[in-house]
């Protein structure tokens, strides 16, 4: 389906991170985490080091700047008819944790039944970075993303899956790597009915 396309999409933040100015307690409050991780936040190779940083956490932590309902402001109601399953799967994303700061890095399944409209595909998965680019948990990031889409879109049903690997388990704590997460949300005839709800998780490979 072709959507109108939106200028103001074409990018993620209004300037690039290398453009954003760094406040100079922010890069401070980098080096004083640097000093005490043990190194010289003066030498060589760290001297920039605070200014990357920050401008990258501010690109991690964009989605706070974005109203994810916002891109389900536009829906389609010339679907010939077409009352059926709309799934995006696989969408790959990545957020931070908001106990340790570390990556959270997965993929989402996400569906809808219609009722009488329908969204282009691409904002499925842009409601689901909106959420994503800020400090999580992954049960809030998926009930987030399916609540918007019942909210905005009024469907008969929303499905959503999500498997991430934690880097606050995989990389520190009791360093598990390969351990994956899932969580899901059904909504309206996904968790009523149970025909239903198994034909969109096979849908999804489940």
């Amino acid at each position: 389906m072709a959507e109108n396309h939106d200028p103001a999409e074409d990018g993620d933040l209004v300037a690039s991170p290398a453009k954003i100015a760094v406040p100079e307690d922010v890069a401070d409050a980098i080096r004083t985490l640097i000093r005490w991780a043990g190194d010289d936040p003066g030498r060589e190779g760290l001297i920039d080091t605070p200014q990357r940083v920050a401008r990258a956490w501010k690109e991690y932590c964009q989605g706070y700047g974005e109203d994810p309902a916002h891109h389900l402001s536009r829906v389609f109601e010339e679907v010939g008819g077409y009352d059926e399953i709309v799934l995006l799967n696989d969408i790959p994303f990545q957020s931070h944790c908001e106990h340790h700061m570390a990556p959270i890095i997965g993929k989402a399944s996400i569906a809808y039944l219609p009722k009488d409209h329908v969204v282009g595909i691409s904002k499925l998965a842009r409601v689901l970075n909106a959420f994503a680019r800020r400090l999580q948990v992954q049960e809030r990031l998926t009930a987030e993303v399916a609540d918007c889409i019942w909210e905005q879109l009024k469907p008969v049903g929303v499905a959503v899956v999500i498997e991430a690997t934690h880097a606050c388990m995989t990389a520190r704590g009791v360093r598990t790597p390969g351990v994956g997460m899932v969580t899901s949300r059904m909504m309206g005839v996904f968790r009523e009915d149970e025909r239903s709800r198994r034909e969109v998780l096979a849908l999804m490979g489940y």
